[in-house]
């Protein structure tokens, strides 16, 4: 029998949301008219990059999270977008957001496509939800968020600018067969410009395994003739440290080692700051000793890295691949007019 004591404490007990039906989605010709340039952005954006939380997006594209929510449950409402919301043991994680068929359906349209040639499929969007790889797939957004909400100013009050942000998949068909980096970035502050690769570690594989990736990165140095910063970036300086002995022993063992200049840095450097950012002077390069630099002055560094203008283009059409049209890359952050 259930007690009076135990049928009290599962009236306290928290029920279940009630299931809601979601909206039918909005016909495609009536979104003409709906949806703003922030928008179509937005939907670039997971298109590029998978999936990108509330907290990820407000950060780029809007004044508060409060917003940006608002925005992004309307767009969930017209039927562009699909969300889920992690479990986590403590505290609520943020809503996610990931590309809805509508939502594919007017990237297609746009570039005069089908959702098919897109490489859109709908169950493959919805598995990153309970993908091992979420984790890291996050981090990595998080880092180039930060980077660009918060950019460092020059002797003339100009503001930095990240130029590029390139998702894993797009880096994977483009250099895949030698290279395969977390992501690809173009930062630009004063006159100074880097181009680099972005090792993003969580501490969840070996060692060994972080710094045979160099041989990948030398061979694409080799065989393109570009030479392009790797830049790690590790949780705690104690893994940093580790990291850098690792690196060493296999960059000094490359056919040309200063074909992959290398610089690493750790979450445990950035001050307590709400504008801390992967700008500040947390870099440490691996083949020299000096003091850490911030990520601008690490263009000094390496005198040998391809020139910017030469090395990548940024400003790439969309393009065939495979039967498949691989969209441009959309811009880290939308347009100026529309950031209200």
């Amino acid at each position: 029998m259930i007690s009076p004591a135990d049928r009290q404490a599962d009236r306290r007990a928290p029920r279940p949301e009630p299931r809601t039906t979601r909206p039918r989605p909005v016909e495609t010709t009536a979104l003409v008219a709906r949806l703003t340039e922030r928008d179509r952005w937005i939907l670039r954006m997971l298109h590029e990059h998978r999936v990108l939380t509330t907290n990820q997006l407000a950060t780029l594209a809007f004044p508060t999270p409060a917003l940006a929510l608002r925005r992004l449950s309307l767009l969930y409402r017209y039927g562009v977008l699909e969300r889920f919301r992690p479990l986590r043991t403590r505290g609520s994680a943020p809503v996610h957001w990931v590309l809805a068929p509508a939502g594919a359906t007017v990237l297609a349209a746009e570039a005069g496509i089908s959702v098919r040639e897109l490489g859109y499929n709908h169950q493959r969007t919805l598995a990153v939800a309970h993908s091992l790889h979420l984790t890291h797939t996050l981090g990595v957004s998080d880092w180039f968020a930060t980077l660009t909400a918060h950019p460092p100013r020059d002797e003339h009050g100009e503001q930095a600018q990240v130029q590029a942000w390139w998702s894993q998949t797009r880096c994977q068909r483009l250099w895949g067969d030698l290279a395969r980096p977390d992501a690809f970035g173009r930062y630009t502050h004063a006159e100074t410009t880097l181009d680099f690769f972005l090792e993003y570690d969580l501490a969840s594989t070996t060692l060994s395994r972080v710094a045979a990736k160099l041989h990948g990165y030398s061979e694409l140095a080799r065989t393109t003739g570009v030479i392009t910063p790797v830049l790690l970036w590790a949780p705690t300086m104690l893994r940093e440290a580790n990291a850098r002995d690792a690196l060493r022993h296999t960059w000094q063992r490359l056919p040309d080692p200063h074909a992959v200049p290398i610089a690493t840095a750790a979450t445990e450097l950035l001050r307590p700051s709400p504008e801390a950012s992967p700008a500040d002077q947390v870099w440490l390069p691996l083949d020299t000793d000096t003091d850490r630099k911030r990520l601008h002055e690490l263009t000094t560094v390496w005198p040998q890295r391809t020139p910017p203008a030469t090395s990548v283009d940024t400003e790439q059409t969309s393009t065939p691949l495979n039967g498949l049209i691989i969209l441009a890359p959309p811009p880290p952050r939308p347009p100026a007019s529309e950031f209200w």
